[in-house]
């Protein structure tokens, strides 16, 4: 998210006027059983900038989850909404679905409280569970977490999710048994978590941490988590990172501006996870604010959303819309081959199960670019998907 650290340490109570349990049925063709890919994004309505780039903050009540069936990709439709907050402060992964397309976390990280005439952003605590077996999907469970919940992950197996709480600095284990989901370890770290993913192989996870400018290993052997103390030497200011499907690279979004643009480029850095002990192997060079990142279920390519200072407009930076960095992968040599335009602040970006298509949520201007992928090559169909409000976050269904 752009412009924002971590916030600072008072919590924050969400007020909904609506039920946090119900969903709102978009289509009646909505079917549990249904062997469409699904999309989950999350909808933050309390934030958005002025010309000058600085945040305009808005009571909460209007932040929605949305769920998208991608049966046909150049036609997503909603099938339903859940009215939940979440929010665009942090990496654009604070939400996933497990491998069996049952169940949903999303961290609500950051609220929006009145301070006296004004309104200000304070850490949340609350994870959500979603059950997506229900018809429509609904809200299941609540759970308290640490302090600013933002990236997460479920395993490969689906048996365990782990959070990046940003502002106690630690991970929390989660047991998921369906929707039956339990905090069951908390591991703490010297600073700021962003976000924390798995490998495929179910082995190991990493821990980006955004302020030290490090990624950490953390060792999985059945239901425990062990932090290695083995810590990787990222570019500045790492987000997030995705892992090839073969487990043996892992590349990382170094944002390079503590969460905007600034006018420099910036990197994806290459983990060598083969190597003992795993190491940065290269640094490629994107563009200006890399945030949200994607890896093609074929391991081939991997993608990096670029702000480029789009929500901005006074700053010598400031380009209308950003942009993807298409990153062709070739064993562990990663090579950047292009960039392509998109719309207005994009945050969250995925790729269909099949690998076929990409999508980029567009934040500012409340929709998805819709991208074809073809080997190696990705190209813009020229279709987006609008949405009902601005798009924070989004995960890939398996």
């Amino acid at each position: 998210m752009p412009a924002n650290r971590t916030v600072g340490v008072t919590f924050g109570l969400s007020l909904f006027g609506l039920s946090l349990g119900a969903a709102i049925l978009c289509s009646s063709s909505f079917s549990p059983a249904h062997a469409a890919p699904f999309m989950i994004v999350g909808i933050d309505e309390k934030v958005t900038w002025d010309d000058d780039g600085k945040t305009i903050l808005s009571l909460p009540g209007k932040d929605q989850v949305l769920i998208v069936d991608l049966a046909d990709p150049e036609s997503p439709k909603i099938v339903a909404t859940l009215p939940l907050a979440n929010s665009v402060v942090g990496p654009p992964v604070n939400l996933d679905i497990d491998p069996t397309g049952t169940v949903a976390l999303v961290a609500d990280s950051v609220d929006v409280v009145k301070d006296g005439d004004t309104l200000k952003q304070v850490p949340d605590n609350k994870i959500f569970v979603i059950d997506l077996k229900a018809n429509p999907p609904k809200l299941a469970a609540t759970i308290t977490g640490g302090k600013q919940p933002s990236g997460l992950s479920f395993s490969p197996s689906g048996k365990m999710a782990l959070v990046a709480n940003r502002g106690d600095n630690s991970v929390s284990v989660l047991a998921v048994n369906g929707t039956d989901v339990k905090i069951t370890d908390t591991i703490s770290f010297p600073d700021s978590v962003a976000h924390v993913v798995f490998t495929p192989d179910g082995k190991h996870a990493l821990a980006v941490r955004f302020p030290a400018h490090k990624v950490s290993v953390l060792d999985i052997d059945g239901d425990k988590v062990t932090y290695s103390k083995i810590d990787l030497p990222t570019g500045q200011w790492p987000y997030n990172a995705v892992v090839t499907p073969n487990s043996k690279i892992a590349l990382t979004s170094d944002n390079g501006g503590a969460g905007s643009s600034d006018g420099s480029v910036d990197t994806t850095s290459v983990i060598d996870l083969e190597a003992n002990p795993p190491r940065i192997i290269d640094r490629v060079v994107v563009g200006d604010g890399p945030e949200g990142l994607a890896m093609s279920p074929k391991g081939d390519v991997a993608v990096a959303a670029i702000l480029r200072g789009s929500n901005n407009k006074k700053a010598f930076y400031y380009q209308k819309n950003g942009s993807l960095s298409i990153l062709k992968i070739d064993g562990k040599k990663v090579t950047k081959t292009g960039d392509i335009e998109v719309g207005g602040l994009p945050e969250a970006v995925v790729f269909t199960p099949d690998g076929k298509y990409l999508l980029a949520g567009n934040y500012l201007d409340q929709d998805f670019s819709i991208l074809k992928v073809n080997g190696t090559e990705v190209t813009d169909t020229g279709k987006r998907f609008k949405v009902p409000g601005h798009p924070a976050s989004a995960r890939m269904g398996h």
